[in-house]
């Protein structure tokens, strides 16, 4: 399996790694972005062997005004045929989260960590 997780934290990045890494087979390979303009190029650069699911948190760089750069991101991905079949899932604090998801049919996990760790597990439970 090979993932992409996009937040500009890297407190949370780490969390997100440690987590996924311990729910996920040791043959599954993680990737990293720091911005959304990043994210878009690692799917670009991976185009032809796509990630199978993307991970992203909605409040990075604001150079997307209004939309939030996680929003943008995912309109990006939402383009290529090439990841029509991609999990994406938006994992942030953002207030408005779930009308985000379902506005681009893509799945979500708020951000608070006493919650997240359970939710990982949720995701992956048939791998």
């Amino acid at each position: 399996m090979k993932i992409l997780v996009t937040d500009d934290s890297n407190g949370w990045l780490e969390y997100h790694l440690n987590a996924l890494k311990n729910i996920l087979p040791p043959d599954t390979e993680i990737d990293t972005a720091k911005s959304a303009k990043e994210g878009l190029d690692k799917i670009t650069l991976n185009i032809d062997s796509p990630y199978e699911v993307i991970f992203t948190d909605m409040q990075m760089e604001s150079d997307f005004l209004p939309l939030y750069a996680g929003e943008w991101f995912i309109k990006q991905i939402q383009t290529f045929p090439e990841y029509e079949n991609t999990r994406i899932i938006i994992i942030s604090a953002a207030p408005n989260i779930k009308h985000i998801a379902e506005k681009y049919n893509v799945e979500y996990l708020p951000k608070p960590m006493c919650q997240l760790r359970e939710n990982y597990k949720k995701l992956f439970e048939n791998v």
